[in-house]
């Protein structure tokens, strides 16, 4: 569904991203690890179109997407639930939810996708009339993937979902990733909760310093003693 191909990455004169390659199938649960500053952020901003690569390609169901703009991206079938975040603290729930859909034309469609988000999230719809900005971490985690989810994506990008959460709540998270992806939404996850992210994970792919070094089935990366020194306090 998405191939990534060779792609580098510049900020003025820093290399982000040197040549990285990899591939995400459809219904698949593919996860990017590595330390703070390795590139992960950096290539889904680049995939999302918020970034443009100096060199290399980008397909979306075989369609090369490198020089597309970001919200066309979105219509393609992207949406990207970012760091930290990001709702609209001044805005309702509701609000929120319904800017996820901001593209869309299809009411019904909408109205069926708002339902299933409150029924994915019941915490979300008692709190629908309630400003963004006073959830808990955990809740605005919640809503930041329902609004992502209201553009109906293909592919959804996940930037460290788990990040300032409790680890009652981060289990939450991960459970809720798979019950989305079993629902047949493609994931692309940035964690640095890696023993999280890989016993998830259908493919993984270990990023240093803006390059990919290693690849594998989540399970294989699990029993890596590479991995399990350098990311699982093994």
């Amino acid at each position: 569904m998405l191939e990534i191909k060779n792609i580098d990455v510049h900020f003025g004169m820093i290399h982000a991203l040197k040549g990285v390659s990899f591939t995400v199938n459809d219904g698949d649960i593919v996860t990017l690890i590595g330390a703070n500053g390795a590139g992960k952020k950096t290539t889904l901003r680049t995939v999302s179109g918020l970034k443009k690569p100096t060199n290399g390609e980008i397909l979306l169901d075989g369609k090369n997407i490198t020089h597309t703009s970001a919200q066309d991206i979105v219509r393609m079938g992207i949406s990207h639930v970012p760091e930290g975040r990001r709702v609209f603290p001044t805005m309702t729930v509701l609000e929120n939810l319904e800017l996820g859909a901001f593209l869309r034309r299809d009411k019904d469609g909408i109205a069926r996708d708002l339902k299933m988000v409150f029924e994915r999230f019941p915490i979300l719809a008692d709190r629908r009339k309630q400003a963004a900005g006073t959830l808990s971490g955990g809740e605005q985690q919640m809503l930041a993937i329902g609004r992502a989810l209201m553009s109906r994506p293909k592919i959804l990008f996940l930037d460290e979902p788990s990040m300032g959460l409790a680890p009652l709540l981060v289990q939450e998270i991960f459970n809720i990733i798979k019950d989305i992806n079993s629902s047949g939404t493609t994931i692309l996850l940035v964690e640095q909760n890696a023993s999280m992210a890989l016993q998830i994970a259908d493919y993984a792919y270990v990023i240093e310093t803006g390059s990919i070094v290693l690849s594998g089935t989540g399970a294989e990366l699990m029993q890596s003693e590479d991995i399990k020194k350098a990311y699982l306090g093994g």
